[in-house]
């Protein structure tokens, strides 16, 4: 097709749209995706690749539908006006709205000194006696702090290094368990971020089941996550280590400088009244967007009203408490926000790549690809490792959800694959290879809390991971012969 359309380009030295239609209606239509991916692998960027996919669909749209002069002036204003659009529906509008307000909450209970009030609170308390309860310390730690991974990693390394280090137990050993909990437990919980982001990346797709039903149903299905946990719990209970952690734990070494959370104490109420608002609170408007019932309830609506709650709660404690004026939390508020700003970017760009892949029909052409080509058992393995990959190479989980889930999805709609199978192994691959990457934000966090070195924190905790994701692409293969 391609050296027909320069045939007869060179013979009228004229185009009309109806050939350039037919030209972008096949194989150019997977180019917007495959540049994401090549961006992310050379620059490392999300937010780069995201905007260039865009630029690229948009550039499609418009040369097949008006021609090649049209389409190169046109392009980035309707780039533009694409990203505007987001905004005219009221869950994407709520998604963003709340991830801003999540930086808030966090901000409202980190300069509070609730953050690290609770961690004294748990220190004094005493509750890790031997061995094997300083292990599980952490373990439960990464549970109870599933709002945020980055929050629940730092609060898990800082409890537990001294216990650590009382215990004679490397601090390689104490980055594994709050690493390889933290990410896991988030994406099961789903009542954080983590399941309001995917719940945003998801809800413009017209699946058999509502958003939040599909959500869920993830849960059994994310192989990875549950095994990551299981091993977790092998190696706390067991007291058994392998590979290049059996040499750390053989030889631990001293902990690095580290720094604490330099906010002073006050009262764990700050912290633990919040986060016991946002959850309780948001299983009660799932319920009521619902009209009783959880799976038909609105999860955008629902964690966006829990928030701002949660927020309001922590703001009327922090106000009422004399420490804090109205003019010093808006600052805070503000530098929360500020911190989850890259987030909102890369949120904002997934959707709007995503409703122009769904128009120029991306997902439809890949459909047809993998139909033809590829037994439909193996697309549940082969979504695992892309996103295993792609995060690995990118360090970011959820810049992975937001290439691969527009890609993913399609898939569900044209080919009828279950939308929880899938979307469990896209959630999946994007943790796998946050775990093996260096470059993660995660993993450094988690070696900044531990005090541990962090390529010697992803050298020890490399193994485990390969295990967990070869054992999740067996499980996947089974579960697409199955389903």
């Amino acid at each position: 097709m391609f050296d027909c359309i320069l045939v007869w380009y060179k013979r009228t030295n004229f185009c009309v749209y109806h050939d350039w239609g037919m030209f972008v209606s096949e194989w150019m239509t997977i180019l917007p995706p495959l540049l994401a991916v090549v961006v992310v692998l050379w620059k490392k960027e999300v937010i780069l690749a995201l905007l260039v996919a865009i630029f690229c669909s948009e550039l499609l749209l418009i040369l097949g539908s008006e021609g090649l002069q049209p389409a190169l002036t046109e392009f980035s204003i309707a780039s533009v006006e694409r990203v505007i659009g987001v905004f005219g529906s009221p869950d994407n509008t709520r998604i963003l709205t709340f991830s801003m307000l999540v930086g808030a909450l966090l901000g409202f209970m980190r300069y509070s000194g609730g953050v690290t009030a609770t961690v004294e609170f748990l220190i004094k308390k005493g509750i890790s006696g031997t061995a094997r309860r300083a292990r599980m310390l952490p373990f439960l730690t990464g549970i109870a702090i599933f709002i945020e991974s980055n929050l629940s990693v730092l609060m898990s390394g800082i409890i537990s290094r001294g216990l650590f280090d009382k215990f004679n137990m490397s601090r390689a050993r104490l980055a594994y368990i709050i690493d390889s909990t933290s990410a896991p437990i988030c994406i099961l919980i789903l009542m954080n971020g983590w399941g309001a982001y995917v719940l945003g990346l998801v809800s413009s797709y017209e699946l058999e089941q509502s958003a939040v039903s599909t959500l869920i149903q993830t849960i059994p299905l994310n192989f990875y996550a549950l095994i990551t946990i299981g091993i977790v719990l092998y190696t706390i209970i067991a007291d058994k280590t392998h590979g290049p952690m059996k040499e750390a734990e053989a030889n631990p070494k001293k902990a690095l400088e580290t720094t604490d959370i330099e906010i002073e104490a006050s009262k764990p109420r700050f912290m633990l009244i919040p986060l016991f608002t946002m959850s309780v609170s948001m299983v009660g408007f799932m319920f009521w967007t619902g009209n009783g019932s959880f799976t038909d309830g609105s999860g955008s609506r629902s964690v966006l009203y829990a928030t701002a709650l949660a927020a309001l709660v922590a703001y009327v404690m922090m106000i009422t408490s004399g420490r804090f004026s109205h003019k010093k939390m808006t600052e805070i508020s503000f530098k929360g926000m500020n911190e989850l700003l890259p987030l909102v970017v890369i949120v904002l760009f997934s959707l709007a790549l995503g409703a122009s892949l769904k128009e120029l029909g991306t997902g439809k052409f890949i459909a047809g690809i993998v139909a033809g080509n590829i037994p439909l058992f193996l697309i549940p393995a082969l979504i695992f490792v892309a996103g295993g990959l792609m995060s690995f190479s990118t360090g970011t989980s959820w810049g992975t959800f937001a290439l691969l889930i527009p890609i993913g999805m399609p898939l569900v709609v044209e080919l009828g694959l279950p939308a929880p199978l899938i979307l469990s192994a896209i959630l999946g691959g994007g943790i796998f290879g946050d775990h093996c990457s260096p470059i993660s934000d995660t993993t450094a966090v988690s070696a900044v809390a531990s005090g541990c070195d962090l390529l010697e924190h992803v050298k020890t905790q490399l193994p485990y991971a390969l295990t967990a994701g070869g054992l999740t692409v067996v499980f996947y293969i089974i579960a697409g012969l199955v389903m």
